[in-house]
């Protein structure tokens, strides 16, 4: 039985925990969304995870199964009935089991509730094609934008604009 709630910040070292084993390392080879062979960097951090469970303009959404967290999602509020969706993850473990599809689902429901957005938006690394026509048949729809890639340094990335109307 899968449980959703938001984030509390005891959840910190596991969800850090969680984060990391979805992106980076070899943990995150055993799924199909790792950046581990992209990145090498931490992903996030305990301060940034606490200070966006504490921001009003956030929420952290995590997904238990038998209190083992297994997956989480962040939404922010942008303003203007829009709403950003970031850090989908899934324990590798689990993925491709329709858990990433629940926790967006739950994602946009939050994001309509708790801050009256009509449009959810999200980036995703160019060099991931099969990541951004995942989200395709969700439902998003790949804008005309292009962001610079988010961290310092001399990558070779940029962001893909992606938005799904909530209503």
């Amino acid at each position: 039985m899968i449980r959703f709630r938001l984030a509390r910040l005891a959840d910190v070292p596991r969800l850090r925990a969680l984060v990391e084993a979805s992106y980076r390392g070899d943990t995150s080879r055993q799924g199909w969304t790792t950046e581990a062979d992209l990145l090498d960097d931490e992903r996030t951090s305990d301060a940034e995870l606490a200070a966006t469970i504490q921001s009003p303009a956030s929420r952290v959404l995590v997904a238990e199964i038998e209190g083992k967290l297994a997956g989480t999602v962040t939404i922010t509020d942008l303003g203007n009935e829009r709403a950003y969706l970031g850090m989908l993850c899934v324990d590798p473990a689990l993925q491709a089991g329709g858990l990433g599809r629940a926790l967006i689902a739950d994602a946009e429901d939050t994001a309509v509730e708790a801050f009256g957005a009509r449009v959810m938006e999200m980036t995703v690394i160019d060099a991931r094609p099969e990541l951004v026509a995942w989200y395709e048949r969700r439902g998003y729809i790949r804008t005309d934008e292009v962001r610079p890639f988010a961290l310092p340094g001399d990558y070779p990335f940029a962001m893909f604009v992606l938005e799904r109307s909530l209503r």
